[in-house]
């Protein structure tokens, strides 16, 4: 016998009073494609916690993560990207700025601020992959840059939080300009005795790469990243071979000697303490 018997027939719910659910309260695990809820991704670090795999998150969520109690100060909040090509492409690269800006709250694809993690203090540029694919600008050039001005003016380690799609084309060589520019600054850093630690996420391609993302003292990647310059497509076109299984995760590049450690989020934080805490010493 059923524990429950409906009594009444045709039970409706008028328009007016359905509840819809929030956006964003659910998640999907893009992995595992079991649902994820928002307090359970904060709590777990934007981790699922029945497979493992690291979602893709922003600025705002890795402050939340590495800073003391979400304590920090931003800096350099005023820039933002000019259009001095006057690029067109399926929009004009000014309508698309706007347009990005009033969708995501960002002024560009990198966010810089300083704070203390673990109780040490730490300069911290992170890239945000929801502003045009966190391509990389003027913008996102000049912060990196006065970031590392101040972790010399201030001598306090630099942490580079890297996820881009690439150098930002609408921009052309204003855009490439920007390999050479903070690579040129990383050298004034390691002049300075200062530590730069270059944290590479899901995904990490293009200039990007081929730039800042690989000078580190340290190099970091977070589990199952992509981290590469071209495309497995294009590289597999260009040598006509297969590619191994795995290429450019970060595991695979850890194995051939890119990446000093692989470290889950959950355990970042305290990594990048003892880390700190050790080149302190």
């Amino acid at each position: 016998m059923a524990w429950f018997k409906r009594e009444s027939k045709g039970i409706t719910t008028s328009t007016e009073d359905k509840k819809e659910a929030p956006d964003g309260l659910w998640n999907k695990c893009p992995n595992c494609k079991r649902p994820l809820h928002y307090t359970e991704q904060v709590e777990n670090q934007y981790v699922c916690h029945y497979c493992g795999f690291h979602l893709r998150i922003g600025s705002q969520e890795y402050f939340s993560v590495l800073f003391d109690n979400n304590e920090f100060t931003e800096l350099f909040t005023n820039l933002k990207s000019g259009d001095p090509l006057d690029f067109v492409d399926t929009k004009k690269y000014s309508d698309r700025l706007k347009d990005t800006m009033a969708k995501t709250g960002l002024k560009d694809a990198i966010r810089a601020a300083h704070g203390t993690v673990d109780g040490m203090p730490l300069m911290v540029a992170c890239m945000d992959f929801n502003f045009i694919g966190g391509s990389m600008g003027s913008v996102v050039g000049e912060k990196i840059a006065r970031s590392i001005d101040y972790s010399i003016q201030n001598k306090v380690p630099f942490l580079m939080i890297s996820k881009s799609g690439g150098a930002r084309m609408m921009e052309a060589a204003f855009s490439l300009m920007q390999m050479a520019k903070t690579s040129a600054k990383l050298a004034l850093l390691a002049q300075a005795r200062i530590p730069y630690i270059s944290l590479l996420t899901d995904p990490t391609t293009g200039g990007v790469t081929a730039s800042y993302a690989m000078l580190g003292d340290i190099n970091i990647a977070e589990p199952g990243a992509l981290i590469g310059f071209a495309g497995p497509r294009v590289i597999k076109e260009t040598i006509k071979k297969d590619l191994p299984k795995g290429f450019q995760t970060a595991e695979f590049l850890q194995e051939h000697g890119f990446l000093d450690f692989i470290v889950d989020r959950r355990e970042m934080k305290e990594k990048l303490g003892s880390f700190l805490k050790m080149m302190a010493n």
